[in-house]
């Protein structure tokens, strides 16, 4: 059985002690950090499998953290905190994270988020074959996990790459925004169109920072599909 390797980082030393507590008895093996400083630190030597992170932190903040942690790894990060409104939320997907849980928390709403992570993180990170899919000059390696654009890396979340592998499999197809909610997110479309349209964005950005080509169109009125 593969063990997980889980950085749960929160400052209250209660809530880090029963975030590890409740993973640990699910199989995980959780490294606890109590700082943004210090899951840096943690995050550089180590490579771990999924990042758990609450926001107010001493030293880096998690908004400092998600955006340096994005710039080197693609690991599912799910933010964990209080500060649980709409632009909150909104601004850590922006900034790359893969999943938002608000405090107080349930314990077994956390252990499935972070299966659910994992489990997508795992299907498009495995064995494949050393598939590379290509579309001009943006290539996708799903062996690696690794996307370039122009020959620069592009550092992407687990969810934008798992939309960027639907939309490049696919270059002529035109996918819904509920069909990619159904596919990445695997779970029933409630037409929550914010957030789909917030992970497109954040992937078009971080693509335009490495070439100046548009690979992914708009069609207006049904969805997105990569531009021919």
């Amino acid at each position: 059985m593969e063990i997980y390797h889980i950085l749960v980082v929160e400052d209250d030393p209660d809530i880090n002690k029963l975030l590890c507590r409740v993973l640990s008895g699910a199989g995980y093996d959780c490294r606890p950090a109590y700082s943004g400083s210090e899951a840096a630190l943690w995050a550089g030597q180590y490579d771990y499998d999924l990042v758990l992170l609450d926001l107010m932190l001493p030293g880096l903040t998690g908004e400092e953290f998600i955006t340096q942690l994005r710039q080197r790894k693609t690991m599912p990060i799910i933010v964990l905190s209080a500060k649980a409104g709409l632009e909150d939320r909104v601004n850590v997907l922006k900034l790359g994270a893969d999943d938002f849980i608000p405090k107080p928390f349930d314990n077994a709403e956390v252990l499935a988020r972070v299966e659910a992570q994992l489990r997508r993180y795992r299907q498009f990170s495995g064995a494949s074959g050393g598939s590379v899919l290509t579309h001009g000059d943006l290539v996708l390696d799903k062996d690696s996990v690794t996307v370039t654009a122009a020959g620069k890396p592009v550092a992407v979340t687990a969810r934008e790459f798992h939309i960027l592998t639907l939309l490049m499999e696919h270059p002529k197809k035109v996918f819904t925004r509920e069909q990619l909610y159904q596919q990445v997110w695997n779970g029933a479309y409630m037409g929550d169109d914010n957030t789909v349209n917030v992970h497109i964005s954040n992937l078009r950005s971080k693509l335009a920072k490495a070439s100046p080509t548009e690979y992914i169109k708009t069609v207006w009125g049904i969805g997105f599909k990569m531009c021919d």
